[in-house]
């Protein structure tokens, strides 16, 4: 649960932040009712648009902002069709909203694409700076700020960590999303950490979840070891049925969302933050640096584990920041 607080407090601060920097005559007198948009990949009864939009209203609330009372939150879910990001966004702007929450890369620039003016607050992108969002992390330079999630080191380290529970780990398969370019990104710094650990990279691409099926048909043949999961919104939508996918065929998976592996994956390896927020003293997304996590934490399955086979060493249970039993 530790996690889960982390994140919340996080989104509650980032988001709330963001209304504190509205003018502070709008803000002291809530004379009027201000408008902000939310552009989310997933489905809206799903459980990804719960963990973001629960610690939304919770910190706004906070903050003396209530829904239907003296704010509205216009919500926009893409329910996993990538080519309506750029309509929705749109939808928001032309109904005047004076921030988007976004969740994701791909929602991210479609939301800055649609307004270069409206301030847009990144719940969590894997590189914001190759992704186009921002000029530097140091110094976004325009109306884009917020939490970047991918890390190079966390590529390898995951590879470590599954090579320690995985006897004689040699071949290990890849699910990305090619339509997602993060994905593609951390897919090439998996592949780029690999040799060094002796291990071939098996990749196989998903482009929605009809197609899971498919790609662990193709990676049993191929005989991995085990197999990774790359950041992607819809991978982890779809994380259910990976996991399910995954029982079936006894494969090993390691995930980048400590949820998965509380959920039946067998282990996950991610970063947590907080975000102090400076929006509450009223800066510009411009001049707002986009922070990065600094804590790794390890959750671990034994259940799963036990279920596959597998022996987790005690060092690595006490290194866990969760085992799941």
């Amino acid at each position: 649960m530790a996690s889960h607080i982390r994140r919340r407090k996080f989104l509650a601060t980032l988001l709330g932040g963001a209304a504190a920097a509205w003018p502070m005559a709008a803000r002291g007198q809530h004379t009027s009712v201000r408008h902000i948009g939310v552009l989310m990949y997933g489905f809206a009864n799903g459980e990804t648009a719960r963990f973001l939009l629960d610690p939304l209203r919770d910190g706004l609330r906070e903050l003396g902002w209530i829904e239907a009372q003296n704010i509205s939150l216009d919500y926009r879910f893409r329910h996993g069709q990538a080519d309506l990001l750029p309509a929705l966004a749109s939808q928001l702007v032309q109904r005047g909203v004076e921030v988007i929450v976004t969740e994701g890369t791909p929602a991210s620039l479609a939301a800055r694409n649609a307004s270069p003016s409206v301030a847009i607050v990144v719940g969590a992108s894997a590189d914001p700076v190759r992704s186009g969002l921002v000029a530097s992390l140091s110094r976004p330079g325009g109306n884009v700020t917020g939490l970047s999630v991918l890390a190079p080191e966390l590529a390898g380290k995951r590879l470590q960590l599954l090579a320690q529970i995985v006897p004689r780990l040699a071949r290990v398969g890849a699910l990305f999303n090619p339509t997602n370019p993060v994905t593609s990104w951390a897919l090439e710094e998996t592949q780029s950490a690999a040799p060094s650990l002796n291990l071939a990279i098996d990749p196989r691409p998903v482009r929605g979840p009809d197609e899971l099926e498919a790609a662990f048909v193709a990676m049993n043949a191929a005989r991995p070891d085990a197999f990774v999961v790359m950041p992607d919104g819809m991978l982890y939508a779809a994380r259910a049925r990976v996991v399910r996918l995954a029982a079936a065929a006894r494969l090993p998976g390691l995930f980048p969302e400590q949820e998965v592996a509380r959920e039946g994956g067998l282990m996950a390896y991610a970063r947590a933050a907080s975000f102090v927020d400076k929006i509450l003293r009223g800066a510009k997304p411009a001049d707002l640096p986009v922070e990065q996590p600094t804590k790794f934490e390890l959750v671990i399955n034994l259940k799963t584990a036990k279920a596959l086979g597998l022996d987790v060493p005690l060092h690595l249970q006490q290194l866990a920041d969760e085992v799941i039993e």
